[in-house]
Order: C-alpha cells, then sequence, then structure tokens
C-alpha cells in the first residue's frame, strides 16, 4: 500500500487556503449591508467548513474504500431521508423561495450536499455489479434512470435545480465509464430536454433566467441584475485586479457576494491572471483526481472517483460561466471557496475518499 497522493492534497489544500483569502474579502461586503450577520458567517466556514471539512477529509483516508460499497444502499436511502426532511414543517425552513435547509442542534445544513455523495457511492456500487449487463435496458438504462430519478425529484420539488444538473453530469460521466451505449445518452438527453422545457414553463424564475442567459442585456434591473454586475466586477479587474480586498461590487451591488457570485468578487480583486489561476487549478484538481480514477485498483473505486471529481469539477465550472454568462445562473456555490460550511464539509470528505483509494492504485 502506498501513502495518499500528495499533489491532489496540495492542490485541494492550495484551493482552500485561496477560498479562504477570497471568502474573508467577500465577507467585508457583508458589513454594508443592513441585517447581515457577518460573524455567524465567518464561523459557519471556518469551524465547519474548514476546520471540521479538514477533520472529515483526514479521517475519510484512514477508511478503507472497500467498506463503503456494501453500505452503499444504506447510504443513499439515509441521504433521500435527510433530504426529505427539509419538507418537514419544523424541520425544514425556506429561504429565498426554496427549502433547501434543516434545523440541527441550532445549526443550518443543507443536506442535498450528502445526498450527492450518497449518490455517487451508491451509482458506483451499482454500476460496478451491473457493468457486464450495462448495454441491456433492464440492467443499465432503467436502473440508471430510477437511480438518478428518485433524487432528482426531491430536489425539484425544493427546488434545486442546480444540484440536478451535478447530479446528472456526475451520473452520465460514470455511465459512460462503464461502457454505457450512445443510444442511451440519446434517450437521456431527450428525456432531459423535455423535462427541462417543462420547468421552465412551470416556474417563472427559471425562464426568466433562461432569458437573462439568451439576452444578457435586457432586464438589467431585474433578472439581469446579477449576471450584469457580475459582468461589471469581473471587467473592473483588468489585468491583474483592483487588489486584495478592493472590491467594490461586493458592497451593495452584487447579490450573494459570499455565495454564487464569489468568483466575479475574485476576478475583481486578482484581475485575470487570479481568475485564470484559480480555474487552472480547478482543472489541476480534475486531471489529478481522473488519473487516481484510471490506476484505480478495481472498477467501484475507479466508478467512485470518477464521480466524486465531476461533481466537484461540474458545480464549481458551471458557477463560473454562471458569472460569465456561458451557462444560466444556477444559485451553485463555488466549492471550497463559497460560503457553506455544509457544502465544504462534504466537498473536502469527498476528497478525503479519493485520497484513501489513491493510496491502492496499480503503478
Amino acid at each position: 500500500m502506498k501513502s495518499i497522493d500528495r499533489s491532489l492534497l496540495l492542490i485541494t489544500g492550495t484551493l482552500v487556503v485561496f477560498g479562504f483569502f477570497i471568502f474573508t474579502s467577500a465577507s467585508l461586503g457583508l458589513l454594508a449591508r443592513e441585517g447581515a450577520k457577518f460573524s455567524s458567517v465567518a464561523f459557519s466556514q471556518i469551524f465547519f467548513g474548514m476546520f471540521l471539512g479538514t477533520i472529515f477529509l483526514f479521517i475519510m483516508t484512514k477508511i478503507k474504500y472497500r467498506l463503503w460499497k456494501p453500505l452503499a444502499l444504506y447510504i443513499f436511502i439515509f441521504s433521500l431521508i435527510g433530504t426529505a426532511l427539509v419538507f418537514v414543517p419544523g424541520v425544514g425552513f425556506e429561504l429565498n423561495g426554496a427549502r433547501r435547509w434543516i434545523h440541527i442542534l441550532g445549526f443550518s445544513i443543507q443536506p442535498a450536499e450528502f445526498l450527492k455523495l450518497g449518490f455517487v457511492i451508491y451509482l458506483a456500487s451499482y454500476l460496478s455489479d451491473a457493468r457486464n449487463k450495462i448495454t441491456e435496458y433492464k440492467h443499465g438504462l432503467i436502473p440508471f434512470a430510477v437511480i438518478l430519478g428518485i433524487p432528482s425529484i426531491l430536489l425539484l420539488l425544493q427546488p434545486d435545480t442546480g444540484t440536478v444538473l451535478v447530479l446528472a453530469s456526475a451520473g452520465v460521466a460514470m455511465y459512460i465509464t462503464v461502457g454505457g451505449k450512445a443510444r442511451d445518452l440519446l434517450i437521456l438527453f431527450v428525456i432531459a430536454v423535455i423535462t427541462v422545457g417543462a420547468l421552465v414553463y412551470q416556474r417563472p424564475y427559471l425562464r426568466d433566467r433562461l432569458e437573462t442567459y439568451i439576452s444578457p442585456g435586457t432586464n438589467l434591473q431585474e433578472s439581469g441584475y446579477q449576471l450584469n454586475q457580475s459582468l461589471i466586477a469581473v471587467g473592473s479587474g483588468g489585468i491583474f485586479g483592483r487588489g486584495f480586498g478592493q472590491s467594490v461590487q461586493k458592497f451593495n451591488y452584487l447579490p450573494e457576494p459570499i455565495g454564487d457570485s464569489i468568483f466575479a468578487v475574485a476576478a475583481e480583486e486578482f484581475g485575470f491572471v487570479g481568475a485564470v489561476l484559480l480555474v487552472f487549478t480547478f482543472l489541476a484538481f480534475s486531471f489529478r483526481g481522473l488519473k487516481i480514477a484510471s490506476h484505480s485498483p478495481d472498477y467501484f473505486s475507479g466508478l467512485l472517483v470518477v464521480g466524486i471529481v465531476i461533481l466537484i469539477i461540474s458545480q464549481s465550472f458551471i458557477n463560473i460561466g454562471s458569472m460569465l454568462g456561458v451557462f444560466p445562473l444556477t444559485g451553485l456555490p463555488l466549492l471550497f471557496i463559497s460560503h457553506g460550511g455544509t457544502a465544504m464539509l462534504f466537498a473536502l470528505g469527498s476528497v478525503g475518499i479519493v485520497l484513501n483509494i489513491s493510496k491502492y492504485i496499480k503503478s
């Protein structure tokens, strides 16, 4: 058995440390906003995200990855139940029109973060067992659609369309890895297009986001406001940025400067060079993670690494792309950087699983 992959650990540490500086600067924008609680936000990020997340990461590096396979179904069911708790009165609560959080011991937790990990663990377990029959509908497409569909329904009811997109990205990547046929992917694509069309028709806020994406210059004071302010922040950063802590847009202009708009703050303060370095750090994370997957000791571990890496990378690039107008706005946080103690906790724990698998890779 080898030691953990130090390159991946170093890349992850770089993202967390750089993210802490960006988050600290972006948090200063809260001081200019009435009702914002800087101390509680900082405590959640530092204690739950960085401190407990780091502990969680190192615990996961010590747990042999094979343990997760016999527990996969139970973890998945438990994560589904946890996610469903957001609909229970007195446990789940609504914020900004969405029910995505639950109260536990005085703290707010987003159970969808646990659901993402539970989904990937169970799907890796199923696909590794069914790989020789994956081209058959009853062993491939249909079970895959059910495993993806159940958590997607729970998330769409919240509503949390962005997380559904992340789950689908990871799931499809795992399905392709195990040998899923192009025919099945085409069927899934058609189902996805019909589903998205129905959602856009039924939910005005999704229609507004799509219209903003298609015509970003329209309705600048309402649906297009966030994208417009983000582009102003990114553009005003220039080549080398205004300097650390010098963002102007984080004060009363950018919605959610510590949340899904945090990349715009980073681009304004560190400029084009800093933004590109951040993107390349995420790319380095993906390349290193997928290299571990390609040398994994068995199908289960390889699929598990692919799922975790794509979960993290797809969410991060969707966030960055939405701030640049490349993707429609989703509200997804930028992992390791945006505010969200639960998100960082499970992201670091997931990296810990990949690091454990890296101990057993084939030379």
